[in-house]
């Protein structure tokens, strides 16, 4: 009967890890649709959130199915409670990357972005790849170190959302009324594609440790 339990457990790590390479590979083509107004790619990370949407309501159905009939303790109750959050996380990190699509769909064939925040958005779109790519990574090794590299794409995310506030609240930029509300909503989405990872993070601390990682940030 543990075996099972055993079995079931690293089905959820391994189920975790594919959900992270769906959410990946959705906000590296949500970016590139946003900056490109390629709207094939656009489409393909809309129509694809559904999938991130059913994992979840698998590994949720599941874990509750586990706590109920396995009655977990110590650290196998933390290995569940985690993949919990760490589903919740991983399917909102989808649906951020989903926004930046729309938002890239409604502009076709004119790019949602404006030249002069090109740059800022380029770097915003790397960091939440890279954050993505981390976030594949640590679910997989549980390697500390990879959380620290999570939490320090984070702060290049929440570095460049301040700098967006400058374009459309300082006056530095002049945006139209739609340009402020794109470059608005779109450096939010990014910047809370981040707060998640980190929450992933921090998760991943508590697995290893026992003690979540304060020192990370971002939302439990």
């Amino acid at each position: 009967m543990r075996e099972i339990f055993t079995a079931e457990l690293e089905a959820l790590g391994q189920d975790l890890t594919s959900m992270g390479r769906l959410v990946e590979a959705a906000i590296t083509d949500a970016g590139t649709a946003l900056l490109s107004a390629d709207l094939t790619l656009a489409e393909r990370v809309i129509g694809n959130d559904h999938l991130i949407d059913a994992m979840e309501r698998d590994l949720d159905e599941r874990c509750v199915r586990l706590i109920a009939q396995q009655q977990p303790v110590a650290r196998d109750l933390r290995i569940v409670i985690s993949a919990l959050r760490m589903s919740a996380s991983l399917e909102r990190m989808g649906d951020l990357a989903r926004h930046v699509a729309e938002v890239a769909r409604l502009r076709y064939p004119a790019t949602a972005v404006p030249g002069t925040m090109v740059p800022v958005f380029t770097e915003m779109h790397e960091a939440s790849v890279i954050l993505a790519q981390r976030v594949t990574e640590v679910l997989h090794s549980r390697d500390l170190a990879l959380a620290e590299e999570i939490q320090r794409a984070d702060d290049t995310l929440d570095r460049l959302h301040a700098q967006t506030f400058g374009a459309t609240l300082g006056g530095k930029q002049q945006l139209t009324g739609q340009e402020t509300v794109d470059v608005t909503l779109c450096a939010r989405y990014f910047e809370r594609f981040g707060d998640h990872g980190v929450s992933i993070a921090r998760r991943v601390v508590y697995l290893v440790t026992g003690e979540f990682g304060e020192d990370l940030g971002g939302e439990i």
